[in-house]
């Protein structure tokens, strides 16, 4: 439980009103508070500026501060000392006798005002006899360490950096839909009703990588905000999907340095936050980077002993689960690099694995034609089954499984057959979805709309099929989107957009 002190509210509000020149406000929640904000925006430049006598800057910034009466004293007879020996008369008469520190001092202090009244009036000025037993420089040097002690330095912008936080982190929470207005006064998002689902028909942009390379994988981030690709040529790439081109506000891939690896990198994933992504590639290795600086914060250099075919962050960010060509499940440690869990039983590769909502389970999905069911703390097999065998027979390759948006108790399995299968976490089909044909129509992966209410299926004959969830009939067909096979496609998470990657060095982007 955090405790918040009413001063330090008080505080905040004190801060922007005087960033945003509200003197009088700031000056009433002051005393009827009794809370002073006693802040500089830098304490070297105000100590700096008591040393060298700049009047014209400290006064401004005392006066919004709450300080001893002695200190203040001190202050304005230096001050006052100064203008008379500059021979400012005017300006040392009017904060001799019109400040509240000096009228204070005039009936407690009444020699020591009437002192300065006497040099106020004389023709010359005798530094040691208005200096007594120091010297301007020195007493400066004793003021500003006085009131050094009496101010602190905070950071600008207090109050919107809080909210900016606290909205960041309902955003992160799902609470916000991303990239909307927000009502602070009402605490509501100023946004349009969802958007209905529905299949994209149209190519919006094809995005053409090297004659030498093609995307290995695509996926946007969890908030929305990004479109990132990793390729065969080991290239981490960031993307606008809006233009179709790189993202060049991102400072690293302006200038030309990019998230790499020495080898292919066969699959990303994303941290709940949208933060981190995680990448893994045909070597065995994992890195994890900080998606704003491009910067590297993990690397696994031995996350596998083969190629890495499936990279997810658990839900509070510090595990990685991963799958590999070399048949194992694996859960490593991020802030200890280590790998914590294995989980073997596959007979093949194993190509991809995710968490249960509750995340105390792995669903795993292999090469041998199994959907595995492993308990997360004790690397247990709690189920192994099969989804219905292809047409022609034998066992077919499962690439890829979703849990269900609809039904958290249910997955989508894509295996290498004309059908697509919503099972129970038991194995049981709840929803088929046929491709219609008998050959040539096998789905290689597949992805689900964020409610649930569709499906879309690649086919080995590089066409997209989109498929009502809730009818279960094939809606929409789009045939050879791409010239070259389809390794993959993914659903943005909250517009009707979808990328599709292929072997024909592109990756396209496709709506309503």
């Amino acid at each position: 439980m955090v405790t918040l002190m009413h001063s330090s509210v008080i505080k905040i509000i004190l801060q922007f009103c005087k960033e945003n020149s509200l003197h009088q406000t700031f000056q009433t929640l002051q005393n009827e508070c009794q809370v002073s904000l006693n802040t500089v925006d830098s304490l070297e430049t105000f100590v700096a500026d008591i040393n060298n006598g700049r009047w014209d800057a400290v006064l401004p910034q005392v006066a919004q501060l709450k300080l001893p009466r002695k200190k203040l004293e001190d202050l304005y007879e230096q001050i006052v000392l100064e203008m008379i020996e500059l021979r400012e008369l005017d300006t040392a008469r009017a904060i001799l006798r019109q400040t509240q520190a000096m009228g204070f001092m005039k009936q407690e202090q009444p020699e020591r005002y009437l002192r300065l009244e006497h040099l106020l009036v004389r023709t010359y000025f005798d530094p040691r006899e208005a200096y007594q037993e120091s010297s301007k420089e020195k007493r400066r040097a004793q003021i500003a360490q006085a009131l050094a002690g009496e101010v602190t330095v905070v950071p600008p912008s207090r109050l919107m950096a809080l909210i900016g936080q606290a909205l960041k982190w309902q955003q992160h929470q799902g609470l916000l839909p991303p990239g909307t207005q927000f009502d602070l006064f009402r605490g509501t998002a100023a946004v349009k009703a969802d958007e209905e689902e529905t299949y994209p028909t149209t190519l919006t942009h094809s995005i053409k990588f090297g004659k030498q390379s093609h995307p290995e994988c695509a996926q946007f981030s969890p908030d929305g905000q990004y479109l990132v690709s990793s390729s065969v040529d080991g290239f981490i790439e960031v993307w606008d999907y809006v233009s179709g081109k790189l993202k060049k506000d991102l400072q690293y891939q302006a200038d030309d340095a990019f998230m790499m690896h020495d080898d292919a990198v066969l699959c990303i994933g994303f941290s709940r936050d949208s933060e981190m992504i995680a990448s893994g590639s045909q070597d065995g290795k994992i890195k994890v980077w900080r998606i704003r600086t491009g910067q590297c914060l993990r690397r696994l250099e031995r996350a596998h002993s083969q190629g890495v075919t499936s990279v997810t962050f658990s839900r509070d960010g510090s595990q990685l689960l991963s799958t590999s060509f070399d048949g194992t499940v694996r859960l490593h440690g991020l802030k200890s690099g280590k790998i914590l869990k294995e989980f073997r039983g596959h007979t093949s590769y194993i190509n991809d694995a995710i968490f249960t909502s509750d995340g105390g389970r792995i669903i795993s999905a292999s090469s041998d034609g199994t959907v595995r069911l492993w308990d997360a703390k004790t690397t247990d097999c709690l189920r192994n089954f099969k989804p219905p065998p292809p047409l022609r027979g034998g066992d077919a390759t499962i690439n890829r499984i979703y849990l269900s948006p609809k039904n958290p108790e249910h997955i989508v399995v894509c295996n290498r057959s004309s059908s697509v299968y919503v099972t129970t976490l038991q194995g049981e089909v709840v929803k088929s979805f046929f491709s219609g044909k008998r050959e040539g129509g096998d789905f290689v992966s597949a992805c689900v709309s964020p409610k649930g209410d569709w499906l879309y299926c690649i086919g080995e004959d590089r066409s997209i099929y989109c498929f009502s969830h809730q009818s279960g009939k094939l809606e929409h067909y789009v045939p050879k989107a791409h010239e070259k096979d389809i390794i993959g496609v993914a659903h943005h998470p909250h517009q009707n957009l979808l990328v599709t990657y292929s072997e024909d060095c592109t990756m396209k982007l496709w709506k309503p």
